[in-house]
């Protein structure tokens, strides 16, 4: 049953809109009466009307997010972050998936702002060709991108050092004893890949490593099975491999497995992120934390901060190397 605002007024023995004066907050009312409603709208279970709380108030309490997708694991841990720090604000999450299309990303955002979000957060699946969709949609609401950013500053970003947290684990393995290195990772679409392989390059020539291939595809267990594969039929193993995630590294760790490569004697095996199953891999998964509670209490922090229009702050967060099974340990200095 549906409790109105009018019971609540007759339980508390007040008028209408004294009831809702005193639910608001935005009129004065003695601390007395304020206390009876509340205990009547307790007792009875009333909830307000949202629509038309968002029609007096101009505003839904409501954030709209669009992931490039949902089943890459890094992006369902950081969504539960951010709807966890919108929940102690009394806000709610309109998720939405743009399937790694940027035409279907930009009905999303289209959408999202029909609907009258108070702000956007995305982490656009196209560093070129989502920037058109993004630009628009930063002029008529606040808007933060996390994680991933289209090129050109259109608007403020939130996210890991990727640089940081790819030096750290080269520096890591090349301590370890690895001079010969492989980096797999994600075609070169959006700015993750490009930055960690920016990244890549960059430590592992300044620590005197050879680069002995760069295989690119995309952020997926099948493209790291598919490079487990082909480092097993070239007949020979770098020392290392670093993977711009997990998902690419967890798959070639056990491709590779499955022909008998011993992991971290044969060959070391790194990954970004640290999703869930990083640490339940055998060996366990040497890999990249992404803060996410930090990353999304981040974001809204700048989300509502924020001012529909341009807007180009850059907040980079540090990343922490977590050491586990798959890397050879680090030699003296």
């Amino acid at each position: 049953m549906i409790v109105t605002i009018r019971e609540v007024a007759a339980h508390a023995e007040v008028s209408v809109s004294t009831a809702s004066r005193a639910l608001s907050g935005r009129r004065k009312v003695s601390p007395e009466i304020v206390a009876r409603v509340v205990a009547a709208a307790e007792h009875l279970g009333y909830r307000p009307n949202a629509i038309a709380q968002a029609l007096r108030d101009q505003t839904t309490r409501t954030v709209g997010m669009v992931v490039p997708s949902i089943t890459i694991p890094f992006f369902p841990e950081i969504v539960q972050a951010v709807e966890f720090e919108l929940q102690r604000s009394g806000r709610e999450l309109i998720l939405c998936d743009s399937q790694y299309d940027p035409d279907i990303e930009a009905r999303r955002l289209r959408v999202l702002i029909e609907r009258k979000v108070d702000g956007l957060i995305i982490s656009p699946c196209h560093l070129e060709r989502s920037r058109t969709a993004v630009a628009e949609a930063a002029r008529a609401v606040p808007l933060v991108q996390l994680d991933r950013y289209v090129e050109g500053g259109v608007t403020d970003w939130v996210g890991v050092d990727d640089e940081t947290g790819i030096t750290l684990v080269v520096n890591h393995v090349i301590a370890g004893g690895a001079r010969d290195l492989v980096f797999v990772g994600s075609e070169l679409d959006n700015s993750s890949a490009r930055l960690r392989l920016a990244a890549f390059e960059r430590s592992a020539r300044a620590g005197g490593a050879r680069i002995a291939d760069v295989l690119l595809g995309e952020f997926s267990v099948a493209w790291g099975q598919q490079a487990a594969e082909r480092l097993h039929s070239d007949g020979r193993l770098p020392d290392a491999v670093i993977c711009g995630n997990d998902e690419i590294a967890l798959s070639l760790l056990r491709g590779l497995r499955s022909h008998g490569v011993r992991v971290p004697d044969d060959v070391a095996i790194t990954g970004f992120d640290d999703i869930g199953y990083a640490q339940l891999s055998h060996p366990a998964l040497t890999t990249v934390r992404q803060p996410r509670e930090q990353l999304a209490h981040e974001a809204l922090r700048v989300l509502t901060e924020a001012r529909s229009g341009h807007s180009s702050r850059r907040i980079a967060i540090a990343p922490q190397l977590v050491v586990r099974e798959t890397t050879r340990p680090e030699g003296p200095s």
